[in-house]
């Protein structure tokens, strides 16, 4: 069976994305992962579907699926390419759309310098809404990592997120403590790890070991994380420039207001591959 898909990226952080609207091809959880496969597929942190909404007076249904084949909530780099794709594929001529994602609505907007504002809704530190096995909504909270306790804010971008302050975040221990904090028993549908190094009130350095994918580039939704709990700590004002690995993103808040990210989305190429039958 081949497929028609565009790889796309934001600040490095890359998807395949598939127009399930025009094709009607969602793919299961062994197609995921051969497609995300860098050797043996096209190669992705994550793959996105687009399809059309399952309720009245939102423009499109978006879904995400991790390398691993796992489906999750929310993605924010994601979220730019998505609104670049429906333009460019000539799925819609709005320029603000109304998008249904499985944590809730997002509104992404194209801006006239080609970058791409998400309203990425509202953060909630509520234990159960992360989710997070504590009887408490402090905002730092005690973490047992592999014997050595540090200090983690946890909150929920539509998908959960712990971030830690470091110093330094080029010698931060993302690969040692990445892996034990995303499958930590304290988050019972794991975690994405943020590591943030405070540069002044209005800029940060981050790296964020994302659930189901590893490190990636960038992580938008770890980049609104990263800049609430700084500004929840009184480390940061609004807005903050986020400095990743894969480039800059624009982080707006206010308390008791939305999330408001903005950044680029690329588009890399279009193709279609072919399959492997004993996938189907």
């Amino acid at each position: 069976m081949k497929i028609c898909f565009t790889k796309m990226h934001g600040l490095g952080n890359d998807f395949v994305v598939l127009d399930a609207i025009t094709h009607s091809f969602v793919p299961n959880a062994a197609q995921v992962r051969w497609l995300a496969d860098r050797h043996f597929g096209v190669g992705c942190d994550q793959l996105l579907v687009v399809e059309r909404p399952t309720q009245p007076g939102v423009d499109f249904r978006y879904r995400i699926f991790n390398a691993d084949g796992g489906e999750v909530e929310q993605c924010g780099n994601g979220a730019r390419c998505f609104v670049r794709f429906v333009h460019e594929k000539s799925l819609t001529q709005k320029r603000e759309i109304r998008v249904e994602t499985q944590s809730g609505l997002i509104a992404p907007r194209l801006e006239a310098n080609g970058e791409v504002t998400v309203d990425m809704g509202l953060p909630r530190f509520a234990p159960a809404e992360i989710p997070f096995v504590s009887d408490s909504e402090v905002v730092i909270q005690p973490l047992d990592v592999g014997g050595e306790m540090i200090d983690i804010s946890v909150l929920s971008m539509g998908n959960p997120h712990a971030v830690q302050v470091v110093a330094d975040v080029d010698t931060a221990p993302v690969l040692q403590q990445g892996p034990l904090i995303e499958s930590h028993p304290r988050f019972p549908r794991r975690v994405n790890a943020g590591f943030m190094q405070i540069v002044d009130r209005h800029s940060i350095r981050l790296r964020v070991y994302e659930r189901g994918a590893g490190e990636t580039l960038a992580c938008g939704t770890g980049a609104c994380a990263a800049v609430v709990v700084g500004i929840r700590r009184g480390l940061l004002d609004s807005p903050v420039r986020v400095t990743t690995r894969g480039g800059d993103l624009s982080i707006a808040w206010a308390t008791g207001q939305p999330v408001l990210m903005t950044g680029p989305a690329v588009t890399v190429f279009d193709a279609e591959i072919e399959i492997p039958a004993h996938l189907a």
